[in-house]
């Protein structure tokens, strides 16, 4: 069961994501301030924040600083009625991974939410699931039942990267960039070829595939 911190000044807002939250399943601990939700953390476990910017004492800007500054990792969800591109990034350099404006739709906000936990397993653990295939950062291994492959480690780290988000559209050149570094002097081409060998040695798995994207580029897509 997931431990949800929601920080946030106005006691019906408190109430409102409270009341969704643990509908969704969620173990749900309200914080009115920034410092309030310090002195929760030091005595419960706690897997992700859902964090209001403006609020006394210690606003989200500052918890999430102090955070990031204290090489704590925790997912952190800001919530806030300012909308303005500098306030959100703002957030971002303070250290959110993610931002949401008021006034919020539950449903997306519970998907937004779902995914930075997944996010969050992923990189504690070093491995992804799909279905009974594990993808296993530290050996660079993809294994199905007693099926263990062994991969070359560009091939694994593209893999790894589209099956982190699954859905998601990556271009040639975000790919390029973030596996070969963007100041490696290979084509984006070389990217093909690796989903070409991907697709070659994965194609009798039923538990994913990789679709291209005409025009944009590839994306990894669950089938389990």
């Amino acid at each position: 069961m997931f431990h949800i911190l929601v920080v946030d000044d106005d006691k019906n807002t408190r109430l409102l994501f409270r009341a969704v939250l643990e509908d969704a399943g969620y173990t749900v601990t309200t914080a009115n301030d920034g410092e309030h939700a310090l002195d929760i953390m030091d005595k419960e476990h706690v897997d992700l924040v859902v964090l209001d910017i403006m609020m006394p004492n210690m606003d989200g800007y500052e918890f999430t600083k102090l955070l990031r500054e204290s090489q704590n990792n925790l997912p952190i969800l800001m919530v806030s009625a300012k909308q303005l591109p500098a306030d959100k990034h703002k957030g971002f350099l303070a250290g959110t991974d993610d931002y949401m404006t008021k006034p919020i739709d539950d449903e997306e906000m519970l998907y937004r939410i779902k995914a930075l936990l997944r996010r969050a397993k992923i990189a504690s653990e070093h491995k992804i699931y799909v279905g009974d295939v594990v993808l296993d950062y530290d050996s660079l291994t993809v294994t199905k039942g007693s099926v263990i492959q062994e991969l070359p480690q560009k091939e694994f780290m593209l893999l790894y990267k589209l099956l982190s988000y699954p859905g998601k559209i990556f271009t040639r050149i975000q790919l390029m960039d973030e596996i070969w570094g963007a100041e490696s002097n290979t084509g984006w081409e070389t990217v093909t070829v690796h989903i070409g060998r991907l697709r070659k040695r994965f194609e009798a798995w039923d538990e994913f595939a990789i679709e291209s994207v005409r025009g944009l580029g590839y994306k990894a897509v669950k089938k389990v």
